[in-house]
């Protein structure tokens, strides 16, 4: 199969997901309130709306919902699981584009959040994302066994905070300050944070939904990790050379902020060596799980984080 070549099957289900995913976040981001709630105030649930419906691929519901069925496991409980962590995921990006953070007024070809509202307005509907994700995902309708919930909070909490997404925000912003280059390693851990532990706790997340064993959750941790360092030197690419159309944000950013990228830490060619075989690395591991054909579709998704252009 040829690079940005993918089959009807990859295709359909990655539609399939996006619709499906987008249809539950509308169902959940509606304006009546849950039990313990006393109101959600309009212009904050639509700005949260905003900031999460209409756009995006929806890869990391996609993950979530395509591993867990790799055991069998299918319907509403996964897919609500993988829609707690697109709110993680959207939550960031708002976040992210925020004058404080990398002051970006286009994302996804639109007005960012706090551009489309106010940075007061953006700040808290962040918030909201965030903790809606954690309501969401420990629900008893996400799964029925109490441990599997506590086990995915856990994981969750972990992937996006201190030691994980959080944290990796954070590295990203001093090592702008920075007077010297960055280093190929430093790079390669701040991305495995800030981008690769939300694509990992999705293909997790799905191996503990589906009642994987320690074998097979250590080959997709394989997988899951090599596809979120991927699809981060796969960005730094499109920011270096992508079309800004197409992007539907500001390209050739990364250079003027001094951004940690592999991009700058090994040149435009060793970059695009460095993606093309960690996506190799995730393919490999998936066979090494023994999981056979049935992981063709996740096998794509590896090449797809490589070869999309936006």
């Amino acid at each position: 199969m040829s690079a940005g070549t993918f089959s009807e099957k990859f295709a359909a289900r990655l539609v399939a997901t996006a619709e499906a995913a987008e249809s539950m976040l509308d169902a959940l981001l509606q304006p009546h309130p849950l039990a313990g709630e006393k109101t959600r105030p309009e212009r904050l649930l639509e700005a949260m709306r905003y900031g999460a419906l209409g756009g995006g691929k929806r890869l990391r519901p996609f993950l979530v919902v395509e591993t867990a069925k790799l055991f069998g496991a299918e319907g509403e409980g996964v897919l609500r699981a993988g829609c707690a962590l697109e709110m993680i995921h959207c939550y960031s990006l708002i976040h992210d584009d925020l004058p404080a953070m990398d002051d970006d007024d286009l994302r996804r070809g639109r007005p960012t959040v706090h551009k489309a509202f106010d940075e007061a307005t953006a700040i808290l509907a962040g918030d909201g994302l965030l903790t809606y994700a954690f309501d969401v995902i420990s629900d008893a309708k996400t799964h029925a066994d109490p441990k599997v919930r506590a086990d995915l909070t856990l994981m969750l909490a972990r992937a996006a905070g201190l030691g994980g997404m959080v944290g990796g925000q954070a590295l990203d912003l001093e090592a702008e300050k920075s007077k010297t280059p960055h280093t190929k390693d430093f790079v390669a851990l701040m991305q495995s944070m800030k981008t690769g532990a939300l694509l990992l706790f999705g293909v997790e997340a799905g191996a503990r939904i589906g009642g994987a064993n320690a074998k097979q959750m250590a080959a997709l941790g394989r997988y899951g990790a090599a596809l979120g360092a991927a699809f981060q030197v796969a960005d730094d690419i499109l920011d270096a050379e992508g079309d800004e159309q197409a992007l539907g944000k500001r390209a050739g950013k990364d250079a003027e902020r001094n951004k940690a990228t592999l991009v700058a830490a090994l040149g435009l060619e060793e970059a695009r060596r460095r993606r093309d075989a960690l996506a190799e690395e995730a393919i490999r591991a998936l066979a090494e799980g023994g999981f056979g054909e049935s992981a063709g579709v996740l096998a794509e998704a590896a090449r797809f984080t490589v070869s999309r252009k936006s």
